[in-house]
């Protein structure tokens, strides 16, 4: 059975460029966890859809943050790709895997730089 694997990697960008680079990576992380057998899930992705929460609303960031922390009661492990650096989001996100007792992981994705 596959692992239930929190993704974290940087998303909030100060421009629409690095906005999409970062969720080409987020995208790339997906592929890469599936490629390892587990079942990844990416809140920032998912929540920050059209329709969904908008990442630019203090209190919609913070309910989607609220919402990944949740299912981390329900993960195995949290990831963390970092080739892009850690943003404040991701630290977020690993303090309360740690808080959780969730092991992190560190990855990088090949042939992704700063």
């Amino acid at each position: 059975m596959s692992k239930l694997v929190i993704v974290e990697s940087p998303f909030a960008a100060p421009t629409a460029a690095l906005q999409q680079r970062h969720k080409e990576y987020a995208r790339a992380a997906l592929a890469d966890a599936l490629s390892r057998g587990e079942a990844p899930f990416a809140s920032h992705l998912l929540y920050t859809q059209p329709g969904v929460l908008d990442d630019d609303v203090p209190e919609e960031r913070a309910q989607g943050i609220a919402a990944e922390f949740a299912w981390m009661q329900r993960a195995d492990y949290s990831v963390v790709y970092q080739d892009l650096g850690i943003s404040g989001g991701m630290r977020q996100g690993i303090g309360a895997a740690y808080r959780v007792g969730l092991e992190v992981v560190y990855r990088s994705i090949e042939g992704w730089k700063k």
